[in-house]
């Protein structure tokens, strides 16, 4: 009996070359989807680590894995998300799923910062390797570094004297 992907009435069915975002605690875990419920994601290359789990970002290398959706999202919600389309353009979805499934079974350089699930799935729908996950906490890095190096500074300035 086959099984199909939980589905929500009002949220998108996947369709091949759509980028799905998997809500974990603490980040999101990116996919591709290819066909039949099924996608295509990177994962820790030993079985050590549950794919897409936290602790699996602190491997240097990750495998790229063909599963069902359904066994990719561990009760997480998740939603179609090509949110880069107003940006860039998708390639044809032939084109995708052609690059996709040469990926499969592939071990590849994995990086938080710039190699990751996220940049891995753009890369496939765009060309563009993109996260913008990371861009976001590298940008709120730099304020709260800038607010530091402000109050720092602002704590050296000789104070007025007071009568």
């Amino acid at each position: 009996m086959k099984r199909s992907v939980p589905h929500d009435k009002g949220k998108p069915r996947p369709r091949p070359g759509d980028l799905i975002e998997i809500f974990r605690i603490g980040y999101e875990h990116w996919a591709i989807y290819v066909e039949d419920d099924c996608v295509v994601h990177l994962a820790p290359p030993s079985e050590e680590f549950e794919a897409g789990s936290i602790t699996s970002v602190f491997s240097s290398r990750a495998v790229v894995k063909y599963s069902r959706l359904e066994d990719v999202l561990h009760g997480c919600p998740w939603k179609v998300n090509n949110k880069l389309d107003a940006t860039y353009l998708p390639l044809p979805v032939d084109k995708i799923i052609q690059r996709t499934k040469k990926m499969i079974n592939k071990i590849v350089q994995y990086s938080l910062i710039d190699g990751n699930c996220e940049h891995f799935v753009n890369d496939l729908r765009y060309g563009v390797p993109r996260s913008q996950q990371v861009e976001h906490v590298l940008m709120e890095g730099a304020k709260a570094a800038g607010a530091v190096i402000s109050a720092v500074v602002d704590s050296m300035r000789p104070k007025p004297a007071t009568a």
